[in-house]
């Protein structure tokens, strides 16, 4: 146990933001740079080391959470990030864009603040990256197989690294231009600078994985190609398929999907644009969907001089306190402020969108909602209460229905669909097609960051024992297993 006394005498820390005013005048990590580091060593002493570690059911990938607690308390960080890269491929990511499910099913969050495991975490692997810790691990010898993982998230690049690091030889396909799916694209700059994708890809390269972008599977190149070139197929293609809102004046100019905006936003920062060609620039903002992919569409729209923000949410505001119904250590649904949400903008809860109205020339101007309520299973319209509010750029952010390959791809391959549109899996994450795996939101369904690493972790193994008849990988999870998530 790191401090048997931690729990007790050290109150709870969270690394410092910078302040609003500075941090909206650019595109950096709203966190203050190396703050972390003085407080550190006291917060991992707060870790109890229970008998029974819950984080540990908390977190898919079976972090060893207590471990690299007590050796962070000890300053041993050379220990802390081999504890951690041991069930982690990638805590630099996991670290900043986790909604830590670790955290509240930490003992000590039943009845005080929990552990700041995700701090901790990031810590440990950003004093790594600046002690040269992170190093290619190259494989003593190649098994001569060849493998193709189709989509560079995060659940195809941890099933790249594990099965590189067995011998095999692994090509990742990636339609964009640059490697990283959601994570390069999808998730602001704000939130996670690309620079840390960057270099994980410089090491993967180091270790012999190869990748192709700008490459579309089931077009470019298609699944039987794959299957006549690869001893084995790994589809890591993710849940891309934007939820859509079929209302009246959808169709308007300046109404758009949430990853159409986003990843426009990030190629600026690439370099790409000089300014974004959709823009929230002087203009009335409302996001449609209250979860993390909305919150970084409000956060987007203050660094692009948005002349006002307005997240809407058909579902009631959470309350500040764990639901009766959602108790530990599940991860209760409470009220959040992220730090977009601290920057400005309103947040309207319980809510639905009737239609857009636009002007003359087809641009949106105003979006028109009625309150609702849940009843019966189902939310009804409140009458009387339906009003209009400016808005000159609408972003969707309501989610996602599956994966978008299910018309190329799939049909190519010949893998069968579960009844949720998912790519269907058996125990070993094999779909119908011999020698053809899927891991990821591909598989699954949209869900966190966690879930990705360790489905392709697991997937990789699968794919290591499929080509040798054994093997020495990890498998965190199954695809059965579920989160303790409500």
């Amino acid at each position: 146990m790191a401090d048997p006394k931690g729990f007790l005498t050290t109150p709870k820390q969270l690394a410092e933001r910078r302040p609003v005013d500075v941090r909206l005048r650019d595109w950096n990590e709203v966190y203050v740079e190396r703050s972390l580091l003085p407080i550190i060593t006291k917060q991992a002493g707060r870790c109890m080391d229970c008998g029974i570690p819950f984080c540990h059911n908390g977190c898919p990938l079976g972090n060893l959470i207590p471990e690299w607690n007590d050796l962070a308390y000890r300053d041993d960080f050379v220990g802390a990030i081999e504890r951690l890269h041991a069930t982690n491929n990638f805590p630099e990511f996991t670290g900043r864009l986790c909604p830590a499910p670790c955290e509240s099913a930490c003992v000590l969050g039943i009845n005080q603040d929990a552990v700041t495991i995700k701090n901790v975490e990031v810590t440990i692997i950003d004093k790594a990256w600046d002690r040269g810790g992170v190093t290619p691990q190259v494989p003593e010898r190649l098994s001569g197989k060849t493998v193709a993982v189709v989509g560079s998230g995060p659940a195809g690049l941890a099933a790249a690294q594990q099965l590189t690091r067995a011998g095999h030889t692994v090509v990742v396909y990636e339609r964009a231009d640059r490697i990283g799916g959601l994570l390069r694209y999808g998730i602001p700059e704000f939130k996670m600078e690309k620079r840390h994708i960057n270099r994980r890809i410089e090491q993967m390269r180091a270790e012999g994985t190869r990748f192709r972008t700008g490459v579309h599977v089931g077009e470019d190149i298609t699944g039987q190609q794959l299957r006549e070139r690869f001893d084995a197929v790994v589809v890591a293609a993710g849940a891309t398929t934007a939820r859509d809102l079929p209302v009246p004046g959808r169709e308007l100019k300046g109404v758009h999907q949430a990853m159409e905006y986003l990843p426009l936003a990030n190629k600026v920062q690439e370099g790409d644009f000089v300014e974004s060609p959709i823009s929230a620039k002087g203009k009335h903002v409302v996001v449609i969907g209250g979860g993390d992919t909305g919150a970084d569409c409000v956060g987007t729209a203050h660094r692009q001089g948005a002349a006002s923000v307005t997240q809407l949410e058909i579902m009631p505001r959470p309350g500040e306190d764990r639901p009766g119904h959602q108790p530990w250590p599940t991860m209760p649904m409470t009220y959040k402020v992220t730090s977009a949400h601290e920057e400005g903008g309103e947040r309207i809860y319980s809510v639905s969108t009737t239609h857009f109205s636009g002007d003359e020339d087809g641009n949106v101007q105003e979006l028109h909602l009625v309150e609702v309520e849940f009843r019966d299973g189902r939310f009804e319209q409140v009458p009387g209460t339906e009003r209009a509010i400016p808005a000159q750029l609408v972003t969707l952010a309501m989610g996602f229905t599956g994966t978008d390959v299910r018309n190329g791809l799939v049909e190519q391959l010949g893998a069968d669909l579960d009844a949720r549109g998912n790519i269907a899996r058996d125990g070993r994450f094999a779909t119908n097609v011999d020698g053809v795996y899927v891991c990821g939101d591909a598989g699954r369904g949209q869900s966190l960051i966690v879930w990705a690493i360790a489905e392709g972790r697991s997937a990789a193994a699968a794919v290591d024992k499929y080509l040798g008849g054994k093997t020495p990988l990890p498998a965190p999870i199954r695809p059965t297993d579920r989160p303790l998530v409500v």
